[in-house]
Order: C-alpha cells, then sequence, then structure tokens
C-alpha cells in the first residue's frame, strides 16, 4: 500500500468523484440518485434534470 502524507494524496484517495467528469469532489456537490456531480453542467450533460444540493 502507498502511504501518502499529503492534502492532495488524501483528496485523491477519499474524495467522492464527479459521476461525469471525474473530479474528485472537495465540497459537496450537487445529487441525484446515487450519482454525484461536481457541477450542474455536468449533470446536465449526463442527462439529469433534477437535482439535490448534497450540503
Amino acid at each position: 500500500m502507498l502511504k501518502c502524507d499529503t492534502f492532495e494524496c488524501a483528496i485523491h484517495a477519499l474524495a467522492v468523484i464527479c459521476a461525469h467528469s471525474g473530479v474528485h469532489l472537495m465540497g459537496h456537490g450537487l445529487e441525484s440518485g446515487a450519482r454525484l456531480f461536481c457541477c450542474e453542467h455536468c449533470a446536465t450533460q449526463a442527462g439529469v434534470t433534477e437535482l439535490r444540493d448534497r450540503s
């Protein structure tokens, strides 16, 4: 197992990933069912019309 001791490594190891762009989410993101998105644009591109702020 690779040891990680930086904040950036921790984000890549633990953060949720946007269902459309693959971006690691450091905030709350947007939710549609079980899928999470980094922004409204990604959700729209994935065909999602209803979103919930995951705060």
